[in-house]
C-alpha cells in the first residue's frame, strides 16, 4: 500500500526504508496486512498487542488510530486529478470526522480480491473515479459513523439515538458526555456492519462541496512522495528494454556479446517475442549496455506503413457505402438535397501520444511461490491480472502495490504491457527484485495512441439560414476494436459517437436537428489505439462545433444565436454555453491587447456525464503569430465535490487540449512512430498558457466527470476564434502545420 503523506508525515527516506521493509517481509514468506484485515477476512474481532494500542479498522473504508488520526482507504488511483481528496471528502462527510486529522492509503488489488472486492472497482479512467464510487464510499463513511456512535452508546449504556458524532467526537446529547473516535474504534470494529445506511442530502454537506486543500500536495512539494521510479529495495537490479519499433514486429536475432562484457551487466534477456532487456546494477548501465546490443528485427507486414497511407484509406472511407449508424433522425440525405444551399467540409485529427511525464515503470520480484509488483497504475486490478498471467501463478499468490502516478491520461489504464515485461524479466531472475524503467524514446515508440480519424460534414441550409439537415461521416480508428474487439457488434463501436449520441446520460449531442445522420466507417491502421484523455469527445467536438461555426457564417448569423436556435430542447447544454458567453462579454467587442485586436470563439459539448462550454479570446498578428489570451469555461458536473479542484482540472485539461491542438501529432514512417521525445513532440509552454476563468454550475441530480470533458472544448473554441480573427478555417490539426499569416 502507498500511504499518502501530509505535513509532518515521514520523510522520503523513511518511506523508501518502509518499502525496503515490505520486501523483507516478502522474502521471509509473509505479508503485512492492513490493520484488522485478517480479522475482517475471518470474521473474528480485530485484536491489538497487549503492549500498546494500535490502529483499529472500523470497516473497509475507515481505520482510526489511537491519536484520532483517520485513515481513509482509497481504491481509485491518484494521478494529479484530485480523486483521492474528493473521495476522502465524501467518506469524511458521512463519517463526521475532523478533516484536519484525515490521511489516506491505498488498499491493494490482492486484498480486494481476498475480501470479496469490498472496495469495488479500482479502475480510474473515464472521469469515473468519483462519480461511479460516490454512493458506496459515502455509505462506507456513514456505516463507520453509525458503528462508532453505537460503540460509544454501548459503553455508556444509552440508546444510540441519543448520541451524535461531529469532528471525530461522539457526544451523548442528554448528559453532555463525550468520547473520541480513537477510544471507541476497536469496539466499533467488532460490531456488525449496518446494511440500512441513509446518506446526507448534498445540501447539508460541510466537508464535501467545499474547496478544501488537496491531501497529496504537500508530499509532492517537499519531496517525500515516492513514485514508482523512486522505489529502492534491497538487492534490487535495474532493467532497460527495447521492443520492436514497428508494431507487430518481432526479434529475429540478438548479438549481446559486447553488452554482456560491460561493467555491472548481469543478464541480457529476451522478453516475449518482440523485446530485449538488459539487467544491470544501475539503470544507466543497463540502458548503455542495451544500446550496445545488436538486435535484428523481423518488422513484419507493417514495415512500410505510413501516415500518408493511412490518410488515403480514411479519405476513401468517407465515400464508403457501408457505415455503422450512431445517430439518425428524419431523412438527412433528402433534406440536404432539397435545401437551397449546401455546405461541406472535411476535418481530420492525428494520432497523439499520452506522453506522461513519468515513463512506464514497474518493479517485480518472482519466486515459484509468489509474485509482487510495485507500479503506478490507473487500474490496480488490471495490473494484478496481468501480473498473475505473466507470472504463471494464481491471482491469490500475486500482489500489486500502487503508487501515485506521474501522469496517466489513459495510458496506464487498460493496457499494462510494462507490467507484463517486468514480471517476465523477474521470472527469469527468481528471488531478485528488478526495476524496469522505459526510456523516453521507448515510451514514445510503444504508446497506445489517440485514434486517427477524419470527418466529412455535409449540411443543407434553408431559405432563412436554418439548418435543415446534417450528415456527419466519421472515418477512422476504433479504440474498442483495438483493445476490446469482442465488444464490437455488427461493425459498430458505440464509443466512436461520444458527444454525438441521440440521448445519453453520458455524452449526447446538444442540438435538435430535424434531419440528421451520423455514421462511422471503421478503418484500423496497425498503430495500437488507446484511451487518450477525453477519448473520442475531443475530435467529435472539434468537428461539430467548428462546422456549426461554418454554418453560422454561411447563414450570415451570429454563432451564439445560431446555436441557441437548435438548443431549446437541451437546457443544460444551453446553460453552460450562455454562462461562458455572458462572462466573456459575447456581443461586445473584446479590448485589444498590445495593440492587437482580440476575437472570440465558442464551443460546447456533453461528455463523461458533464455539460461543458468554453469561450476563447485570441489575437493573430499580421505575421501569423497566435496568442490565446483568455478562455472562459463553464462546467455542470451535477454535484461539485471540490470546486477548487474542478477549477484546477479545467485549467489542466486546457493545457492538455491546447498542447494537442497546437502541436500534438504522431506520424508514422516505415511502420514506426517518428516522434521520440519532447523535441519532436512539443507541449504547451508556460508563456503560451492563457488565463482561464472557470464557472462551476452544479445543478445537482446527477454525477458527472471533471478530469476529461472540458479538454474537448478548448480546441474548437480557439479554432473558431482564429477564424473570427483571420477568416481562415483550420480543419486539420495540429495548428503548427498551418500558416496563419495574413496574405
Amino acid at each position: 500500500m502507498n500511504a499518502i503523506s501530509r505535513p509532518g508525515n515521514p520523510s522520503r527516506r523513511h518511506l523508501l526504508a518502509s518499502a525496503s521493509a515490505a520486501l523483507g517481509a516478502f522474502t521471509l514468506g509473509f505479508r503485512i496486512p492492513l490493520p484488522g484485515e485478517a480479522a475482517a477476512q475471518t470474521g473474528a474481532p480485530a485484536s491489538a498487542p497487549a503492549a500498546a494500542p494500535t490502529s483499529a479498522e472500523v470497516n473497509a473504508w475507515v481505520v482510526v488510530k489511537p491519536d484520532d488520526t483517520i485513515v481513509i482507504r482509497i481504491a481509485r488511483s491518484e494521478m494529479g486529478q484530485g480523486t483521492l481528496t474528493g473521495l476522502a471528502q465524501l467518506v469524511a462527510e458521512e463519517l463526521e470526522c475532523d478533516w484536519a486529522k484525515v490521511t489516506t492509503e491505498y488498499p491493494t488489488p490482492g486484498q480486494n480480491l481476498a475480501r470479496g472486492r469490498v472496495w469495488g472497482n479500482m479502475s480510474t479512467g473515464g472521469s469515473r473515479g468519483i462519480r461511479e464510487s460516490q454512493d458506496y464510499v459515502r455509505k462506507g463513511g456513514a456505516a463507520a459513523r453509525m458503528m462508532l456512535v453505537q460503540a460509544a452508546a454501548n459503553a455508556w449504556s444509552v440508546p444510540a439515538g441519543e448520541c451524535r458524532a461531529a469532528a471525530s467526537i461522539v457526544t451523548h446529547m442528554p448528559s453532555g458526555r463525550t468520547t473520541t473516535f480513537g477510544r471507541v474504534a476497536e469496539a466499533a470494529g467488532r460490531l456488525p456492519v449496518p446494511t440500512d445506511v441513509p446518506l446526507k442530502n448534498p445540501a447539508d454537506w460541510k466537508v464535501a462541496g467545499q474547496p478544501v486543500l488537496r491531501l497529496d500536495t504537500a508530499a509532492k512539494l517537499n519531496g517525500s512522495q515516492v513514485y514508482g521510479m523512486d522505489l529502492q529495495l534491497p538487492g534490487m537490479l535495474n532493467a532497460a528494454i527495447h521492443a520492436c519499433p514497428v508494431f507487430g514486429g518481432k526479434v529475429r536475432s540478438v548479438d549481446s556479446a559486447a553488452a554482456e562484457a560491460m561493467p555491472g551487466v548481469k543478464r541480457v534477456l529476451r522478453v516475449g517475442d518482440n523485446a530485449v532487456a538488459v539487467v544491470a546494477d544501475t539503470w544507466w548501465r543497463a540502458k548503455t549496455a542495451l544500446d550496445a546490443v545488436n538486435i535484428t528485427w523481423d518488422e513484419g507486414e507493417h514495415a512500410a506503413a505510413s501516415s500518408a497511407g493511412f490518410a488515403e484509406v480514411l479519405r476513401s472511407a468517407l465515400d464508403a457505402p457501408q457505415a455503422a449508424v450512431g445517430n439518425r433522425a428524419g431523412d438527412a440525405a433528402a433534406a440536404i438535397a432539397a435545401a437551397p444551399r449546401k455546405v461541406e467540409a472535411v476535418y481530420s485529427y492525428p494520432h497523439q501520444n499520452h506522453a506522461c511525464m513519468e515513463v512506464m515503470n514497474a518493479t517485480a520480484v518472482w519466486t515459484p511461490e509468489r509474485c509482487e509488483v510495485w507500479t503506478p497504475t490507473q487500474n490496480g486490478e488490471a495490473a494484478h491480472a496481468v501480473a498473475a498471467e505473466a507470472s504463471g501463478l494464481p491471482p491469490a499468490r500475486c500482489e500489486v502495490h500502487k503508487f501515485h502516478l506521474g501522469g496517466g491520461f489513459g495510458r496506464r489504464a487498460a493496457v499494462h504491457d510494462w507490467v507484463r515485461q517486468a514480471v517476465e524479466i523477474a521470472k527469469q531472475m527468481p528471488g531478485t527484485p528488478v526495476k524496469l524503467v522505459w526510456t523516453r524514446e521507448e515510451d514514445m515508440l510503444q504508446g497506445r495512441f489517440h485514434p486517427i480519424t477524419m470527418c466529412r460534414m455535409t449540411a443543407g441550409l434553408g431559405a432563412q439560414g436554418n439548418l435543415a439537415g446534417l450528415h456527419m461521416r466519421l472515418a477512422g480508428q476504433s479504440i474498442i476494436a483495438g483493445m476490446f474487439p469482442q465488444n464490437i457488434r455488427d461493425g459498430r463501436d458505440p464509443l466512436v459517437f461520444q458527444g454525438l449520441n441521440a440521448s445519453s446520460n453520458e455524452a449526447d449531442i446538444g442540438y435538435t436537428i430535424p434531419n440528421l445522420l451520423i455514421d462511422h466507417a471503421m478503418r484500423n491502421p496497425h498503430v495500437p489505439p488507446g484511451f487518450w484523455r477525453g477519448v473520442n469527445l475531443n475530435q467529435n467536438t472539434i468537428y461539430l462545433e467548428c462546422f456549426l461555426d461554418e454554418l453560422a457564417h454561411a447563414a450570415g448569423k451570429d454563432p451564439l444565436e445560431f446555436r441557441r436556435a437548435l438548443m431549446a430542447n437541451h437546457p443544460k447544454h444551453l446553460a453552460v454555453l450562455n454562462a461562458v458567453a455572458e462572462r466573456a462579454g459575447w456581443g461586445t467587442p473584446a479590448a485589444p491587447v498590445d495593440g492587437q485586436p482580440v476575437f472570440r470563439g465558442l464551443s460546447q459539448t456533453h461528455g463523461f456525464g458533464s455539460y461543458v462550454a468554453a469561450c476563447a479570446e485570441v489575437s493573430v498578428s499580421e505575421a501569423g503569430v497566435l496568442k490565446i489570451h483568455r478562455i472562459v469555461a463553464a462546467t455542470d458536473p451535477g454535484h461539485a465535490v471540490n470546486p477548487q479542484q474542478i477549477a484546477a482540472q479545467v485549467e489542466g485539461s486546457f493545457v492538455y487540449g491546447l498542447s494537442a491542438a497546437l502541436y500534438g501529432e504522431c506520424t508514422v514512417k516505415d511502420g514506426r512512430i517518428e516522434q521520440t521525445n519532447f523535441d519532436s513532440y512539443q507541449v504547451l509552454r508556460m508563456d503560451e498558457m492563457p488565463k482561464v476563468e472557470t464557472i462551476v454550475l452544479p445543478t445537482g441530480g446527477f454525477w458527472g466527470g471533471v478530469g476529461e470533458p472540458t479538454i474537448a472544448v478548448a480546441a474548437p473554441a480557439v479554432l473558431n476564434a482564429i477564424f473570427a480573427a483571420t477568416g481562415k478555417r483550420v480543419r486539420d490539426l495540429p495548428l503548427k502545420n498551418t500558416s496563419l499569416r495574413r496574405t
